[in-house]
C-alpha cells in the first residue's frame, strides 16, 4: 500500500474538479428554483429536518429540528416556513440568520435513503397567519423560520446505504454512555449523575416538548 508521506491538502478548484471528475449530467440538471408536487409530498412525509446556517464571519451551525410528519409549513411554490418549538434558547442558527440570511435544509423521511435538500434565503417571524396550522398539542410555535426558495434537489441515497442507517441489524445505541453521562463527563452542571439521568429521562423530556 502507498504511503502518503505529508498531507496533500487541495486548495485549487481546478485540482479539485480533476480530481472528482466531471459533473454527471443528471445531477447537473437536477436543481430547480420552485417546488414541484413530488417535493410538496416529500415535505408532508418529513418529521426530520437538519438546517444549516453561518454568521457573517463563516462560523457555522448545523439545527436538527423535528415534529410530526409534514411540520414544514409550505407557503407556496416559493417560500417554506419552519416552526420553533421551546428548546435550550441558544438558537445559534436564528442569530445567524439575522447577519446572514444563507440556509440549506434536508429533509429526511425515514426509511427512505433520498433527502431532499433545499437552499435559499431565511427569515423570522414572530407571528403569521399559518402559525394555525403548525400548532401541535394545542401549542403555537415560538417563531417561524421563513425560507425563500433559490434552488431544490433530491440528494441520491448512497451516504445511507453506506452507513446503513436504516437497518435495525447496524444500529448499536448502548455501545455509548448515556446522555447523562457523557453531559456529566464533558460539562459542569453542578447536577449529580442521578439527578442528570432524571433530567434527560424520556418522562421528564416528553413533558417540555411542547411548553417551555
Amino acid at each position: 500500500m502507498t504511503q502518503i508521506a505529508e498531507t496533500a491538502e487541495i486548495t485549487d478548484p481546478a485540482d479539485l474538479r480533476a480530481l472528482l471528475g466531471p459533473v454527471m449530467p443528471r445531477a447537473a440538471a437536477k436543481e430547480r428554483p420552485a417546488l414541484h408536487e413530488r417535493d410538496r409530498e416529500w415535505i408532508g412525509a418529513s418529521p426530520f429536518i437538519v438546517i444549516a446556517t453561518s454568521d457573517a464571519d463563516g462560523n457555522c451551525d448545523a439545527s436538527p429540528k423535528g415534529d410530526p410528519a409534514g411540520f414544514t409549513y409550505v407557503i407556496d411554490e416559493h417560500t417554506i416556513a419552519i416552526p420553533e418549538r421551546p428548546g435550550n434558547r441558544r438558537a445559534d442558527g436564528y442569530f445567524n440568520v439575522l447577519s446572514n440570511p444563507h440556509v440549506g435544509v434536508l429533509f429526511f423521511v425515514p426509511g427512505r435513503n433520498e433527502t431532499l435538500r433545499v437552499n435559499g434565503r431565511g427569515r423570522l417571524v414572530r407571528d403569521a397567519p399559518y402559525f394555525d396550522a403548525m400548532v401541535v398539542k394545542g401549542h403555537r410555535p415560538i417563531l417561524a423560520l421563513e425560507v425563500a426558495i433559490e434552488t431544490i434537489f433530491f440528494h441520491c441515497g448512497k451516504a445511507f446505504l453506506r452507513s446503513q442507517m436504516w437497518q435495525p441489524e447496524s444500529w448499536h445505541p448502548d455501545a455509548l454512555p448515556s446522555h447523562a453521562c457523557i453531559t456529566n463527563d464533558v460539562q459542569p452542571t453542578g447536577m449529580s449523575l442521578a439527578e442528570l439521568e432524571t433530567y434527560y429521562s424520556a418522562e421528564v423530556y416528553n413533558k417540555k416538548l411542547y411548553a417551555a
